[in-house]
């Protein structure tokens, strides 16, 4: 069941996906009981990246990692596969609240914003900075290193709306109040030296992520000042989830 609102920018698509390649997989296992359990989840990941990229990531819980890496055994740009390194208690947990700035269907598809990558003039240097990023996230989330963690999850959600914003033909897919929020995190950062960052998807709506120790004191900060600039006051807390799971 999907409750997310449908073609907004935060993962609708993933769970949806994730959750019908996993329905086939168990349809392919009554028919083949001698599958393995590495088998059975590596193509429930790729059937599931068929539908959406970030589908690929939602089968398997906790850290996910999707795309062939040097430093990442057995990663794969045709399947997610498990974070193979130890994740730092800061990380578990994790808390993401997401502002619904704007609840209706995204600008520009998915489809339609990896196309644009094709011949797009920063396109290799994109992907290059994304592998170097990765490097850098594997040490952070072993070490705990949450102030490192928050520069590179910003830089890459800037980064992202950047390609868009340099794109033949470009779109700008945030919102004035997706600017106001940056700008009160920021600041509220900056004054109480609290833990807190945002990410974007391809839309205008904003994750808020935290450390689940600070999570009463960011849930304060985000019922005080962001939620003036979600429409209808609207906001999911969700926190990192344990993958796609069979209910009865």
């Amino acid at each position: 069941l999907n409750t997310f609102p449908h073609s907004s920018g935060i993962a609708s698509s993933a769970s949806g996906m994730a959750a019908l390649a996993m329905n086939i997989m168990d349809l392919e296992k009554a028919l083949n009981p001698q599958m393995d359990q590495a088998y059975f989840y590596s193509k429930a990941s790729f059937l599931a990246r068929l539908g959406s990229g970030s589908a690929c990531r939602s089968i398997k819980g906790n850290v996910v990692v999707w795309g062939t890496h040097k430093e990442i055994e057995g990663s794969s740009d045709l399947f997610g596969v498990e974070f193979p390194g130890q994740i730092h208690e800061k990380f578990k947990n994790y808390q993401d609240t997401i502002l619904l700035v704007d609840k209706g269907e995204k600008q520009v598809s998915s489809t339609i914003g990896h196309d644009l990558m094709h011949n797009h003039p920063y396109a290799e240097k994109r992907f290059e900075q994304a592998h170097v990023n990765l490097s850098q996230i594997k040490n952070i989330l072993e070490t705990g290193d949450v102030e490192n963690f928050i520069k590179i999850v910003e830089s890459e959600a800037l980064t992202l709306h950047a390609m868009m914003l340099t794109s033949m033909p470009y779109y700008i897919l945030m919102k004035p109040n997706t600017l106001e929020i940056i700008n009160r995190i920021w600041k509220y950062r900056s004054e109480t030296g609290t833990p807190v960052c945002f990410t974007l998807d391809a839309g205008a709506n904003v994750h808020v992520l935290y450390p689940e120790s600070v999570k009463e004191k960011v849930l304060a900060f985000i019922q005080q000042e962001l939620v003036g600039y979600c429409q209808n006051s609207q906001y999911i807390c969700d926190e990192i989830g344990k993958g796609s799971e069979k209910s009865n």
